[in-house]
């Protein structure tokens, strides 16, 4: 009897215990790639989600080169917004968290990191990798610098490492972030980590929160098909192919009306093109200049100048590539909202750049295109006519009859009616055509 009793017992506690698990649930989101708008929209999606699903936690799985600081602040502030308990796991082993990655993990509530992974070198440069020079490079590094330190004094994280990440460019392993107390934990799984963290009390805008995550339900919220797409397009090398790309297609189906297909497929690309840019910090000067030399393109189809309009349009071009996303544009600015210390310090960061190489290639195609397409309209100009009464004109025949002055004539293995218009002409002597007069050729007495 007792003995039931007691397995009774071990159900009900079993029972309750799944129960209990069961109700916990763990949101995970993936970060892996560069922190840009798509990234930075589907981590802010998903932190709403995991808060309206009244989520335990929200653990961001992070491999990172970085990114755009914009994003990066946007990511920032969210977590230190968020009343769901935010943890950065840098996962899988060989993974990293790099210069914007540095601020989100510093922000998390916990920070943890697999085997093999690292962390690190947070030194503000611009997209090409280069460093900002003069004062406003040290007004960035200064700012930089405060932030990543107001984030670890935040959380409790040593400053003086932070300062050294922006500063020196510094980076820890696993175990070494471990042992600075840079992360909080090193493990293996994420299964693991959410045992590891049980029983942890950290501080959010709602209160105190005592983490509850073993045995949680692992709820993953994925990217949409339409996220994958924009980050495929929120590229400024890509956004810029697809807009020369699509102006081609115009072109080519304004300069030979029917086409229809380089027409659509154009339209379709600059559609695509110009939603990636409405993504990107672009500069409307950029888009001025580039239409300026689409417009003078247009121009010189349409009254050739031998290439002059082409010439001008081809610098505008370049001027409106450089100028899109320029690396001496000074940086936006972010700030951090006040709070447990935070100085609200903002941070520059500079904006994307399409790639020069890039560049140089579609300036090159647009020159081919543009002369390959002039060269044609201005040997078609050139070239005698061919075909119509006009081709007639200056054309050599031989008289088939007496003009006198009419008669017959052979011209370009047809006979045709002639009139002489400066005396006869005897048959067999070669004419040359000098008029038409309706169906009648108007000639003279020689010709080649």
């Amino acid at each position: 009897m007792k003995g039931r009793l007691l397995l009774a017992s071990l159900l009900v506690c079993a029972c309750a215990s799944a129960a209990v698990s069961q109700e916990r649930v763990a949101a995970v989101l993936t970060l892996s790639g560069p922190v840009d708008p798509i990234s930075a929209r589907y981590i802010l999606r998903g932190l709403d989600r995991a808060q309206r699903d009244g989520a335990d936690v929200a653990v961001i799985e992070m491999n990172t080169p970085g990114g755009l600081g914009t994003s990066m602040d946007q990511i920032v502030e969210r977590i230190l917004a968020s009343p769901v308990p935010v943890v950065v796991y840098v996962t899988p082993s060989g993974a990293r968290a790099a210069s914007a990655g540095v601020f989100i993990a510093m922000a998390a509530h916990v920070t943890a990191m697999a085997p093999g992974t690292h962390i690190g070198a947070a030194h503000p440069v611009t997209s090409g990798g280069a460093d900002i020079p003069g004062v406003m490079g040290e007004k960035v590094l200064n700012d930089t610098t405060a932030k990543l330190k107001s984030l670890a004094a935040l959380r409790g994280r040593p400053a003086d490492w932070a300062d050294d990440a922006v500063r020196r460019s510094m980076s820890l392993t696993d175990s070494e972030a471990a042992a600075r107390h840079v992360a909080e934990l090193v493990v293996p799984s994420l299964g693991e980590l959410l045992v590891r963290i049980d029983g942890r009390t950290v501080h959010t805008p709602a209160g105190d929160v005592v983490l509850k995550t073993s045995g949680a339900e692992v709820r993953r919220f994925r990217m949409t098909f339409m996220d994958w797409i924009l980050a495929f397009l929120v590229n400024p090398d890509v956004a810029y192919i697809l807009m020369v790309i699509g102006t081609f297609g115009v072109i080519f189906e304004l300069s030979s009306p029917g086409a229809v297909a380089p027409g659509v497929a154009g339209g379709i690309a600059l559609l695509l093109a110009f939603i990636a840019f409405g993504s990107l910090p672009t500069n409307i000067g950029g888009i001025i200049f580039i239409a300026l030399a689409i417009g003078l393109f247009l121009f010189d189809l349409k009254t050739p100048t031998h290439g002059f309009l082409t010439a001008g349009g081809i610098v505008a071009f370049v001027l409106g590539s450089f100028l899109l996303f320029p690396s001496w544009r000074p940086p936006a600015a972010g700030r951090l909202p006040m709070s447990e210390g935070a100085a609200g310090v903002p941070l520059a960061a500079a904006p994307a750049r399409i790639s020069v190489l890039v560049i140089v290639v579609m300036t090159l195609l647009v020159v081919a295109f543009f002369t390959f397409v002039l060269g044609k309209g201005i040997r078609a100009l050139a070239r005698r006519i061919s075909f119509g009464s006009e081709a007639l004109v200056g054309g050599a025949g031989t008289a088939v009859t007496d003009l006198s002055p009419e008669g017959v004539i052979l011209l370009g293995g047809e006979q045709w009616s002639a009139r002489a218009v400066e005396g006869g002409v005897a048959s067999g002597e070669k004419v040359e055509v000098v008029g038409r007069d309706g169906l009648r050729l108007l000639v003279r007495r020689g010709g080649k």
